[in-house]
């Protein structure tokens, strides 16, 4: 158990180098091969948590803090790297991109510290800082600018209200609907950059109506009480 512990660590650490690998490709304009890696990224950070949990890594691993090793890789695969993609692809001209490269680091590194980050029923509160999905959904949509600024003030705004999100595996509300939904959304991510962001309105509509549902499905849980 001990050793199985400690190569769940490895697993998530794994992340950090997918991370690079995903930086290296930003740094030569190579959105879809970024997208690629970020995906697998987003595999790995799907994947290592039930793992975690299956070999209880917090008494069998207890020399790595596995919640601190993971929020470090999140800050690169879902903050650093998406926000400067949305600087650097041309989907934000100008000082909109200024804007949005310097608020999502900083209001993000609040929320990552944020104690109350998680609900009860293990969604998030406030928008989670998941930047990599929304980067990668409007790389595939292509919106006006002034509408991709708008939602990452709202989205920021977002991070730091009483808004539930859910967390596609640990939410156990819908969970039927929204892992694979979640997993649409994911495989339709990595086509998309497996084909070079070709235009497709097929593929788009699936992207915007996987990521609508997975952007609000917690908001209308709050509105929807469970039963019983």
């Amino acid at each position: 158990m001990r050793i199985r512990a400690y190569s769940v660590h490895l697993f998530t650490a794994a992340g950090a180098s997918l991370a690079m690998l995903a930086l290296l490709e930003a740094a030569q304009q190579d959105w879809a091969m970024m997208t690629i890696w970020l995906t697998v990224a987003f595999i790995v950070d799907g994947i290592d948590g039930p793992l975690a949990r299956r070999y209880v890594v917090t008494e069998n691993a207890p020399i790595i803090d596995g919640v601190l090793l993971d929020l470090i890789i999140d800050f690169l695969t879902y903050v650093m790297i998406p926000a400067y993609a949305l600087y650097g692809s041309g989907l934000l001209p100008g000082w909109s991109g200024w804007v949005v490269v310097l608020l999502i680091p900083f209001g993000s590194a609040l929320y990552f510290a944020d104690t109350r980050m998680k609900t009860a029923d293990k969604s998030f509160r406030g928008f989670p800082g998941c930047w990599n999905m929304v980067t990668l959904a409007l790389l595939v949509m292509v919106p006006p600018w002034e509408a991709i600024l708008a939602l990452v003030i709202v989205l920021s705004v977002a991070q730091f209200l009483n808004l539930k999100f859910v967390h596609p595996v640990r939410t156990a509300r819908w969970r039927m609907v929204t892992l694979p939904v979640a997993i649409l959304w994911t495989l339709s991510i990595a086509f998309a950059a497996w084909t070079g962001f070709a235009p497709n309105p097929v593929l788009t509509g699936i992207v915007t109506a996987t990521s609508l549902y997975l952007l609000l499905a917690g908001i209308v849980q709050q509105m929807v009480p469970a039963r019983g």
